[in-house]
């Protein structure tokens, strides 16, 4: 199916509702790759869930959120049921634990063995994304002494977030690398690693796909201070960011989201890393056929930044009315790249490297050129996928079919802004043989004219060796160059 939008969707999706018609109802209606989240999923349920989506359409790429370093809350003691409740000014003690203390009304354990030593006093500490919070009055060796600024019910396993402060978590838990692998066994395109906070963390999770000799993508998510601090070698070491503004907008104030989201996205597109922008973006459709103006405006907005995708939570994994919030999402975005006067091609901007590396040039030579000319489109072939992410960075207008030799290359450049990915086959040895099958694609949809430009982006030394020309061609002329070279393979 050929997406008329640029900016990508994606969908969480969770193993209770996926089904063939599920899957085909949410791509149908938009969405570009499925996201799974192994903090709500178990291996079994995973592995449905990809396999799945694949009888659907091999070619949707999958994504995978690791649970990532998280404190938590220790699971409530029996005797008080499902939750405790405190009242503002209740002192309590906060005590590190391997996970097997109950918390009580008096101690209340995390699991992080370290965090008496790592939490300074006068630190905040907030409890179920801030609805609860509490503040360290004294220390110890063995515990923490709080006070509740912010009473309320306090439930098991409920997540705790200490803003400004560097905790020792491991990069990779237990679960986290059991996860990595069954990704590498499961035919996963992307794995989303949450509470990045270095690129030491990055590359942890590298390490383990190096040693299994795996080409899936990491996306580094930016949930807390840390990571914003450290954005710069965090997009340096990964492949893609995810924006998760539901932890970051519990260690921020919400009026520096905003700020923070536009910096990193400006980021990554000089980088040329694909960057999404996650977290209740239409959520009042979990329960609501329509979304409010204000969640429309969300997702517009991130549109306006030239964000490469977009993405949903709870809307689709569990909301009463996921077709229809994948189905706004596209409208919204439909409707606002037609706002011509604002997408302007990005490029005089300063890419890193961009002045030393060919590809870099060729692609920013061919959305200059689809500028400038009335091409309409921007063809390539590529084996790797870093042609069409280069291409996708300068963010031109014209739409970009890029053939790809591997399904692993169509998936991951379904991620990035105003790409359309196509599978071929086999390799021919003539290096012009892709433009006929991009042709044979755009046909289907929408019908070519003899006079029609291209502007190509190729290679003169077959796929492995790179781009090295971009050529601006008729479709006739096209088709006639390759009826000339089937005829001498014939002759």
């Amino acid at each position: 199916m050929y997406r008329m939008k640029k900016t990508k969707i994606v969908a969480t999706m969770s193993d209770f509702r996926c089904t063939e018609e599920f899957v085909q109802k949410l791509f149908d209606a938009g969405m570009d790759v499925v996201r799974v989240n192994s903090a709500h999923v178990t291996e079994e349920g995973a592995t449905k869930i990809v396999e799945t989506v694949h009888r659907v359409n091999p070619a949707i790429p999958i994504m995978i959120d690791t649970k990532g370093p998280e404190i938590r809350v220790t699971t409530i003691a029996d005797e008080y049921g499902n939750s405790i409740r405190f009242q503002a000014g209740d002192r309590v003690a906060v005590r590190g634990s391997d996970g097997s203390d109950r918390t009580t009304r008096k101690v209340v354990y995390m699991n992080v063995p370290s965090i008496v030593r790592d939490i300074p006093v006068g630190a905040r500490m907030l409890i179920a994304d801030g609805e609860l919070e509490i503040r360290v009055l004294g220390k110890s060796d063995e515990e923490l002494d709080c006070e509740f600024v912010v009473g309320g019910a306090m439930r098991s396993r409920k997540s705790v977030n200490v803003p400004g402060v560097s905790i020792d978590l491991p990069s990779v838990t237990a679960k986290d690398r059991r996860f990595i692998e069954w990704a590498v066994r499961n035919d996963v395109d992307f794995i989303a690693h949450s509470f990045v906070r270095s690129a030491r963390d990055v590359k942890a999770v590298q390490e383990i796909l190096d040693a299994h000799g795996s080409k899936i993508k990491i996306i580094s998510k930016i949930e807390n201070q840390e990571g914003l601090d450290n954005i710069d070698e965090i997009i340096e070491a990964s492949y893609g960011i995810m924006v998760a503004r539901g932890d970051l907008g519990v260690e921020l104030p919400a009026e520096a989201i905003p700020n923070a989201q536009r910096r990193i996205v400006e980021k990554c597109i000089c980088a040329k890393r694909p960057v999404i922008i996650a977290t209740q973006m239409l959520y009042s459709m979990v329960k609501s056929p329509r979304p409010t103006r204000a969640e429309v405006s969300d997702v517009a907005s991130a549109i306006y930044e030239r964000v490469d995708a977009v993405m949903l939570s709870d809307e689709t994994a569990m909301g009463d009315y996921p077709v229809e919030a994948v189905e706004t999402m596209s409208r919204v975005a439909r409707a606002i790249e037609r706002d011509e006067e604002h997408f302007q091609p990005m490029i005089d901007m300063n890419m890193v490297s961009v002045n030393h590396e060919i590809t870099a040039q060729l692609a920013r030579s061919a959305v200059r050129a689809s500028t400038n000319l009335p091409i309409k489109y921007v063809v390539l072939d590529t084996k790797t996928g870093r042609t069409g992410r280069y291409l996708a960075a300068f963010r031109g207008r014209k739409t970009v079919m890029a053939v790809c030799y591997s399904l692993h290359a169509q998936r991951i450049l379904a991620l990035s802004y105003g790409v359309v990915p196509i599978l071929r086959n086999q390799e021919l040895s003539d290096r012009y043989h892709f433009l006929v099958d991009a042709l044979d694609f755009i046909d289907q949809y929408r019908k070519l004219n003899d006079e029609d430009l291209l502007a190509i982006v190729g290679g003169s030394f077959g796929p492995d060796g790179g781009a090295s020309y971009v050529e601006i061609a008729t479709v006739k002329s096209i088709r006639r160059r390759n009826e000339e070279i089937t005829a001498r393979h014939n002759a």
